[in-house]
């Protein structure tokens, strides 16, 4: 039987069709459990795509090409192990001189020279046609162009542990909001990943709604539900203001292999990103035992005020509402969010339904 399909195999191969890969589950047996690859554990899986969002200017190129240039390297990444090989950064965003000035930041950090980045291979694809796939406009189907196929073979001689494509807007030709599309890309570029057993790691911003929810989100869903890891860089912002300009979070949004939540906090200094102080078990306690507290003062006043607020996403949204009052102490809507689940699961506030006109709404009510 295992003849037969192998024959069968190689005859497809030899006309160029499509080869069935089935196989019964029971030739598994006594084979030994491959462990999973990673590029970044708990955050950037190998063999596959991860997203990184992240609004203009927020610095999510510079941190895709820390990554790239401490693989190469093989250095630890704001904090976090990487692991070691051949590296391959394209950017369609930025031209070769800016590149370079990123990298003299970089190596400048590391104390090291360019020399030692000789397992870095650096496209710029600034000015030129960036697309990766060109789309049939009757059939929906989208086929790899010259340079996706240039990239393909590049992979192939260069085996990198990690390829990082900058950015998602110059090198897919679709609509950002059609599922269908941006799962077609994503399978795509996962068929690179699988077949040079790298990371692939895709720079998107994201939609106005994506920036407002603080979820990262770029467009349809299809592009979060298709990769296996999301990752979202954003600024903190307490209310309207942001306090230190130069301050970012990295966050976990998705993570088909690892938890989600994971928050990495940044600050750009001399030209790069640097992790800041990992915060000790008093710390974390110190902060939530404020959040809870400030959510519980907020909760009253704005109670008190006929200001009723929700669990559920939209306007009356309660840590986005909370963030964004003056007495929020600081308090970002992260915070809240968390403080607010952790106080329906104490017992101390819960869902009501109050009428509103004479419409029932839900809102959240501190329990006497």
């Amino acid at each position: 039987m295992v003849n037969m399909q192998h024959e069968r195999h190689q005859r497809a191969e030899a006309e160029g069709k499509r080869v069935s890969r089935f196989f019964a589950a029971a030739t598994l047996t006594g084979r030994e459990v491959p462990d999973r690859q990673w590029l970044v554990r708990g955050m950037i899986p190998s063999g596959t795509v991860t997203l990184l969002s992240g609004d203009g200017g927020t610095g999510k190129s510079l941190i895709a090409l820390q990554l790239a240039a401490a693989c190469a390297l093989g250095r630890h990444w704001i904090g976090r192990g990487v692991a070691p090989g051949e590296a391959m950064f394209i950017s369609a965003e930025d031209d070769e001189p800016e590149l370079h000035r990123r990298l003299a930041d970089v190596i400048e950090a590391e104390g090291i020279g360019f020399e030692d980045l000789d397992r870095l291979t650096l496209r710029s694809l600034a000015g030129e046609d960036a697309l990766l796939t060109a789309l049939d406009a009757r059939t929906g189907i989208q086929k790899a162009t010259a340079l996706f196929r240039e990239i393909d073979h590049y992979l192939a001689d260069l085996r990198p542990a990690v390829l990082v494509l900058d950015t998602l807007a110059d090198l897919f030709p679709g609509n950002e909001n059609d599922r269908g599309q941006a799962r077609q890309f994503i399978g795509m570029l996962r068929g690179l990943a699988i077949r040079h057993s790298c990371a692939v790691v895709l720079l998107a911003h994201p939609s106005l709604s994506g920036i407002q929810s603080g979820t990262g989100m770029s467009g349809s869903t299809g592009w979060h539900n298709s990769v296996r890891s999301r990752l979202y860089l954003r600024r903190v912002i307490q209310g309207d203001e942001e306090p230190n300009p130069d301050a970012r979070v990295l966050a976990t949004m998705k993570a088909n292999y690892g938890p989600t939540g994971d928050e990495i906090a940044l600050t750009w200094r001399n030209g790069i990103f640097e992790a800041d102080p990992a915060e000790t078990g008093l710390d974390r306690m110190a902060k939530r035992s404020r959040a809870d507290r400030v959510f519980l003062k907020l909760l009253r006043m704005l109670t008190e005020q006929g200001r009723h607020v929700n669990a559920n996403s939209g306007p009356y949204y309660a840590p986005t509402v909370f963030a964004a009052e003056e007495d929020a102490e600081g308090v970002t809507r992260d915070a809240f969010k968390a403080a607010m689940s952790r106080l329906f699961g104490q017992g101390v506030i819960r869902n009501a339904e109050i009428m509103r006109g004479r419409k029932p709404v839900n809102v959240i009510q501190e329990v006497e």
